[in-house]
């Protein structure tokens, strides 16, 4: 088999399972799970096309850069997910056809990981983005990834949106005194 047609295999075999996972957000767009199936999917298209690269130049630059990146998007996501299952409550009393269980927090999480970043699962996807691109940066990928940051960004303020219907108040004072994804930066 062509590395052409693996990659295809790889990228279709790929977006049915992302499609699976992703079915009930798919069926509420504007909910921020359906740009996360869009954001998904980039991100597997920045890991097909790139996956001869990883470890071929592990000195270069950006494969220096990549690493650390890769790390950091591993601890986030994990830190995030203990956070959520641990302080958030989910009881499955809270409605949201487009949630996962472990998204049906009752309770506003504000400690671990989100003392100081609001969405540390989507600063973890913007790290996977970049990282994979970095294995072997190219126009194509490089494209992708601006497309995979923007996708990230529409899906931050479509969950902040469902966070203050569902906490009011108190969301928007946690949004006062954190930050969205990059602690001092944005």
């Amino acid at each position: 088999m062509t590395g052409m047609a693996t990659d295809i295999m790889l990228f279709g075999a790929g977006t049915a399972a992302v499609a699976w996972f992703s079915r009930k957000p798919l069926r509420c767009p504007g909910s921020h799970g359906f740009y996360r199936f869009f954001a998904w999917e980039g991100i597997l298209a920045l890991w097909v096309m790139n996956r001869g690269a990883w470890g071929k130049d592990p000195y270069s630059v950006h494969q220096l850069i990549a690493w650390p990146l890769l790390s950091v998007s591993f601890a986030l996501v994990m830190l995030g997910v203990l956070a959520l299952v641990r302080y958030g409550d989910v009881t499955g009393q809270r409605e949201g056809a487009a949630l996962y269980e472990w998204e049906k927090t009752t309770t506003l999480v504000t400690r671990g990981i989100f003392a100081h970043i609001r969405h540390p699962m989507y600063a973890s996807l913007l790290a996977l983005a970049w990282a994979a691109l970095l294995e072997a940066p190219s126009w194509p990928g490089t494209a992708i990834a601006c497309g995979v940051t923007l996708l990230l960004l529409v899906m931050v303020f479509a969950e902040e949106r469902e966070c203050l219907d569902y906490f009011g108040a108190a969301y928007a004072d946690y949004m006062r005194r954190t930050w969205r994804i990059i602690p001092g930066v944005f």
